[in-house]
């Protein structure tokens, strides 16, 4: 595929993105070993909580475990991830079996989630299609034009407490036991089945080592992992610069590689998220498997133009709220009293 124009809006010399999918080829290897690497230790990590709490030490001490073993499942839930692409293995019987495994693991039904993923990268940044897995934005006139209570929903919905606070548990404990408005059979006879089986290991654990206890390590972990997870959601596409357009203008190749970005991040933390800031590779080329974003980055230069989102430009995200259509640009509730009707 040959674009003339640039990651991030410039536009010089051809680039040849159709270099990117030689990267798509999934490798066993690569895929056992970062499944040995994260599984075992976040297994473990369970077992010496629970020891931990058996044996009658201080809970803070079960609470940092639970910190680290919620970075490994956020690891897990890339895997997870992968798997809805059918990108972690060759196999895509291998993919489906994977991916409900870890669905459990991350409280997320396989098939359900898999749906609305695959429809948010297919209308990211379209503002005509907006509604299926991504984050509520409103653009500044919908907004002017909203009545009070839907205004009003909207700025406690954009607050950082609900959507980073209550956020994770509305989702991975209670939105997700419920498939979406039209789902069709399979995705809702997948969120059934999530559900019964995780009843089933819920009652299982409180018979083996009591629901208390259970409760007590999965729902920090669970609640933890779920902050990282919709914190790097969030800022992969809500940021300054992002690219949203409508749709009789939508361009899929600026969406993937303008509307994503690519947030840089130190090296343990990038490996905690397997890669998934490199969003904008990603959106472009969504059956390049984790393990293989980086060596691609590393080896397409045009890639590497992309201004990278920094740890603290990112926490001026937050404060991004509507989309203005006159300026093309992200904006806050502050500023609309400045901007012309």
């Amino acid at each position: 595929m040959t674009d003339t124009a640039k990651p991030g809006g410039d536009t010089a010399g051809q680039t040849d993105y159709g270099q990117l999918s030689r990267f798509r080829q999934p490798s066993l290897r690569k895929a056992m070993w970062q499944l040995s690497n994260t599984c075992i230790p976040y297994v473990a990590l369970w077992l010496l909580m629970v020891l931990m709490l058996k044996r009658g030490y201080p809970y803070w001490i079960t609470l940092a475990l639970a910190v680290v073993a919620a970075a490994f499942l956020v690891r897990i839930f890339i895997f997870f991830h992968d798997c809805t692409h059918g990108s972690f293995f060759s196999s895509q019987r291998a993919n489906r079996i994977l991916g409900r495994i870890l669905g459990l693991l991350t409280f997320t039904p396989f098939q359900e989630w898999r749906y609305l993923h695959l429809s948010h990268h297919a209308t990211a940044g379209d503002l005509d299609r907006r509604g299926k897995g991504d984050v509520w934005t409103m653009t500044v006139s919908e907004y002017r034009a909203a009545p009070l209570y839907k205004r009003m929903g909207y700025r406690i919905f954009r607050n950082p407490l609900v959507i980073f606070g209550l956020g994770p548990a509305l989702i991975f404990i209670f939105s997700m036991r419920f498939s979406h408005r039209g789902a069709r059979r399979k995705e809702r006879l997948d969120v059934l089945l999530t559900n019964l089986i995780l009843a089933a290991v819920i009652a299982l654990a409180s018979l083996l080592i009591g629901l208390r206890p259970y409760l007590m390590i999965q729902l920090p972990v669970i609640f933890v992992a779920g902050v990282i997870g919709i914190w790097l959601f969030y800022v992969q596409h809500q940021f300054e610069g992002v690219y949203w357009a409508s749709h009789e203008t939508w361009d899929p190749k600026r969406a993937a590689l303008e509307g994503s970005s690519y947030y840089k991040l130190p090296r343990i933390l990038q490996w905690f998220t397997g890669n998934i800031g490199l969003h904008h590779i990603h959106h472009d080329q969504p059956r390049i498997p984790n393990y293989n974003l980086q060596r691609c980055y590393d080896e397409i230069p045009a890639l590497q133009e992309v201004k990278p989102l920094t740890i603290l430009r990112s926490l001026e995200s937050p404060k991004l709220k509507l989309w203005d259509e006159k300026l093309n640009k992200m904006v806050g509730f502050r500023a609309l009293k400045a901007l012309p009707r």
